[in-house]
């Protein structure tokens, strides 16, 4: 079968269920950084600090995202409303025996016992463009790139599954700990947001070792910048240069919900599907050969013999000098959210990008991307632009106070 008369097939198979039933995962492997493996048990980040917990922290078992609405109009709710997200997260965070409730409230929300796990959550709070209206008096501090989401030639969007004003990533080892802290972030900010979507994600451990693998049963994670360079950090991840002051320790934030059409992958031979990513099913290794971790040859393959020019790997990340500053650093989840309304699985990737610019690096890439076979499998569906704002500095301090000052 030809390449359009499959492509043909896959969406009218698939789109006979909706919007809710498109294909997905364009960016399953549109990332040019591919996020690391979790280590199990590994110390998680502190709360306070110059960056956010959950922005450099490889990505753990059990996480949530979910992208808000705000309902507060006026430049002090938002402040208002940023000190109680804050102090909720630095609360639940630090963990520890829960207060003594008194007669008209409540001692949280029983998820966890009495003694809440200490230290057990990451966290990453951004805000959407909308933020940076005249509405919170904001408009001449937005961050120069941050706008609504681009849509891409292979998209198919869902309104239902875009956008928000706020976006909130929790992650931790155990699925109770992420629950109860989305739980007490709701209840906390109830008259000031309100959840426009939500997807729990998960991140499955390496099989057999190395990084983990997608839900197309592909290493995930093999190559991307270095978060313990932090000369790689101040050029790929932090904004830098000509964003306003108020945004250092902050980074451009995509996220997006891509789905895969899993049931179609599964048919195609690995021989095919290695060819699509330019990697081997199995070990992860590049097809010029070598292991997971050894750099794909492309010097010695210049026609695409062994890495086809429009595979996946090559496509997002040439390796010249040219294309080196667009790498960005990935921090994404699978999910399973079920089946849609014609009974496909509706299964993907919640793709996480942290970027220093926005245009340079997640917009680069994805121009480059466009029209790569994978897209016969997965397909961008959802999601958003946000910034997510420098961390919390010590225990007076909240999200945004630089900003609102």
């Amino acid at each position: 079968m030809n390449d359009v008369s499959r492509r043909s097939m896959l969406r009218a198979g698939v789109l006979t269920g909706g919007a809710g039933a498109v294909a997905v995962a364009a960016t399953a492997g549109r990332a040019l950084a591919d996020a690391p493996a979790p280590a199990a048990g590994r110390r998680l980040a502190p709360f306070h600090g110059i960056h956010q917990s959950g922005v450099l922290g490889q990505p753990l078992p059990a996480a949530t995202i979910v992208a808000f609405d705000l309902t507060t109009g006026t430049r002090s709710g938002l402040a208002a409303l940023l000190r109680t997200l804050t102090d909720t997260l630095r609360s639940v965070t630090a963990g520890g025996a829960a207060a003594s409730p008194g007669i008209t409230t409540t001692a949280g929300t029983g998820l966890l016992g009495p003694d809440v796990p200490t230290h057990a959550l990451e966290s990453v709070v951004a805000l959407g463009a909308e933020v940076f209206t005249e509405r919170f008096g904001l408009a001449g501090a937005k961050p120069r790139r941050l706008r609504a989401m681009d849509t891409f030639p292979d998209d198919q969007l869902d309104p239902a599954w875009c956008g928000g004003d706020l976006l909130v990533t929790l992650q931790s080892q155990d699925r109770d700990v992420v629950t109860n802290a989305l739980r007490e972030v709701c209840r906390a900010t109830r008259g000031s947001m309100q959840i426009r979507w939500k997807q729990d994600g998960f991140t499955p451990p390496p099989r057999p070792t190395g990084q983990p693998r997608n839900l197309l049963g592909f290493k995930d994670g093999i190559a991307g910048p270095d978060p313990s360079d932090d000369r790689q950090m101040r050029s790929l991840v932090w904004a830098g240069a000509g964003e306003p002051a108020w945004a250092a320790g902050g980074s451009y934030y995509v996220m997006r919900r891509i789905r895969m059409l899993v049931e179609f992958w599964d048919r195609v031979s690995t021989s095919e599907q290695e060819r699509m990513f330019g990697r081997r099913k199995d070990s992860g290794a590049p097809l010029t050969g070598g292991r997971e971790e050894s750099l794909p040859d492309y010097r010695n393959d210049p026609n695409g013999s062994a890495i086809p020019l429009d595979s996946h790997i090559r496509m997002a990340n040439p390796r010249t000098p040219a294309t080196a500053a667009s790498q960005f650093l990935r921090r994404s989840y699978s999910y399973d959210a079920g089946v849609d309304s014609v009974g496909n699985l509706d299964m993907g990737l919640m793709f996480g990008a942290f970027n220093a610019d926005l245009d340079r690096q997640f917009v680069t890439v994805q121009r480059r991307l466009a029209g790569e076979p994978l897209v016969d499998y997965i397909t961008p569906v959802g999601g958003g632009y946000f910034f997510a704002l420098p961390g919390v500095r010590d225990a007076t301090d909240f999200y945004g106070s630089a900003l609102l000052a």
